[in-house]
């Protein structure tokens, strides 16, 4: 496949911090790997030329103007040029296979022609106008939208990021209940918002700003890294190898976390009284954890009983990521008072929503609420478009499928490596947590980890990476994904877990 033109190999070879290094690769042949590296499947896309500004003055711009806490990825960062479907090219046309989908946002693929195509038509036609107009476009988005939900759910507020809809969401639950007090649980992330960095409780999110009004973090149900769980706790695929002694049907687990958070109940909030609980339906940034089998059953009825709602937030597992069922909540058997969902809603245009019952919605009417763009003309007909992109290609049953074929072979892994200490998901919401030594829980350094990161990205293989301690690879690419690129992605990891992690 010809992609590299003359004029973007010259600009390439200009600045060597931008170059595909070969350290990875000189280690891994001392680790006796084979000098054939595993190949991307092949594609038929040729992007254009970067006509982009040079690589140098990228980098400039990058650390002289933008936020300093806007990292780059990488130690040779990848400038990114064009995207297609699952496959991502950089300036110099080289071309990579994306399993982090923009941070488990494109859901049906980068540039989807369809979504592309509905995009354009609405702009030919009419970019924004305020929404006290009426326009046809966010009212059919609306019913399309509820048409996927739950029937007790039936009031859509469309905004532009998953901040604001856990920001909403939190408004929402202490306007309806009169209560104050929320909880949501450690290791969660729930946005970058005032409200979403109090319920977001990882200390790397946060800043030494007062943030916490009425935010309680209860414990983390996590059968991997917790003190309770094991080999028969998680709906997925692959089990961790921690001994249970749970029975089938049966998770112990569950009511012990769910005393945890009983407690929380009991003793930090006034009266026993809450607003709300929140929770992912599998936590994505803190390195998809799974909860116990049942455990959200048990605390949403914990909750309900202190006087609170529950929300679950879809920003990551919704619109089928997660293989079995559209909301990932469904899974669970929870029944939702708000959902907020983001990401994979606009495949990476900035649309959100926070969906409700009507008599939750009802104390909004109380005062003016507006949002400039939020069910704006383009992006009510992007999220059209995505529905239909994400029914016509089969996106869920494809995520299911593959994404249990993917996990299989990843534990393989698991069972080959004895530094990856978990591998845990469900459909395209994957995440592999390396340790520091066999069959224990240690988290791998930083440098290890970004030894194999930087590996995969030099072999053509982007992924991401999240948990506490960085030490989880998350994998969470476009549902548009297929049996050979499944084929690679292990071929690459194995290949850079031989290379870098501890045998």
């Amino acid at each position: 496949m010809r992609i590299i033109t003359g004029a973007t190999a010259a600009l390439s070879r200009r600045v060597s911090a931008f170059a595909i290094g070969s350290n990875n690769f000189v280690k891994a042949a001392g680790r006796g790997l084979s000098s054939a590296p595993p190949e991307l499947p092949p594609c038929d896309f040729t992007p254009s030329a970067y006509q982009g500004p040079d690589p140098e003055r990228v980098s400039r711009v990058r650390r002289d103007h933008l936020s300093p806490a806007l990292l780059a990825s990488f130690r040779r960062p990848v400038i990114i040029h064009q995207g297609h479907m699952q496959y991502l090219f950089d300036h110099t046309g080289r071309r990579y296979l994306d399993l982090f989908g923009g941070i488990v946002t494109v859901s049906v693929g980068h540039c989807h022609p369809k979504v592309t195509a509905a995009a354009r038509e609405q702009m030919d036609r009419l970019w924004h106008t305020t929404n006290i107009y009426l326009h046809p476009k966010i009212h059919e988005y609306t019913e399309r939208l509820l048409a996927t939900m739950p029937s007790h759910l039936q009031v859509v507020h469309l905004v532009n990021s998953g901040s604001e809809a856990n920001d909403l969401a939190v408004l929402l639950a202490r306007l309806s209940t009169g209560h104050f007090d929320v909880i949501s649980l450690r290791n969660a992330y729930h946005g970058m918002g005032p409200h979403g960095m109090a319920l977001t409780a990882h200390s790397t999110w946060k800043y030494n700003v007062a943030h916490m009004f009425g935010v309680h973090h209860a414990m983390n149900a996590d059968p991997y890294r917790g003190p309770w769980g094991g080999a028969r706790c998680r709906d997925s695929p692959v089990q961790t190898d921690r001994h249970c002694d749970c029975a089938a049907g049966h998770c112990q687990a569950s009511q012990l976390y769910a005393d945890q958070l009983a407690e929380t109940l009991r003793y930090s909030c006034p009266k026993g009284r809450v607003a709300a609980f929140f929770a992912e339906s599998i936590q994505g940034v803190g390195g998809t954890v799974q909860f116990p089998i049942g455990y959200l059953q048990k605390a949403e009825a914990l909750v309900r009983d202190h006087g609170g709602l529950l929300v679950m937030d879809e920003v990551q597992t919704g619109f089928g990521r997660t293989g079995e069922h559209f909301w990932a909540f469904e899974g669970h058997g929870v029944r939702p008072d708000i959902v907020t969902m983001a990401k994979g809603i606009g495949n990476g245009f900035p649309l959100a929503a926070v969906v409700t019952t009507k008599e939750v919605a009802a104390k909004m009417s109380e005062a003016l609420h507006f949002n400039t763009y939020g069910g704006g003309p383009v992006s009510s007909a992007v999220g059209i478009a995505v529905l239909d992109a994400l029914a016509e290609d089969g996106c869920q049953e494809r995520a299911g499928r593959l994404g249990t074929r993917l996990l299989h072979a990843l534990a393989q892994l698991r069972d080959r490596h004895p530094a990856v200490g978990d591998v845990r998901g469900k459909g395209l919401m994957i995440g592999i947590e390396l340790v520091a030594e066999p069959r224990g829980r240690q988290p791998l350094g930083t440098d290890a980890v970004g030894d194999v990161w930087e590996h995969a990205k030099d072999r053509g293989l982007l992924v991401g990476r999240g948990g506490h301690f960085g030490n989880v690879l998350r994998i969470k690419p476009p549902m548009c994904i297929t049996d050979e690129d499944v084929d690679f992605a292990v071929a690459v990891l194995d290949e850079a877990f031989t290379a870098h992690l501890p045998q």
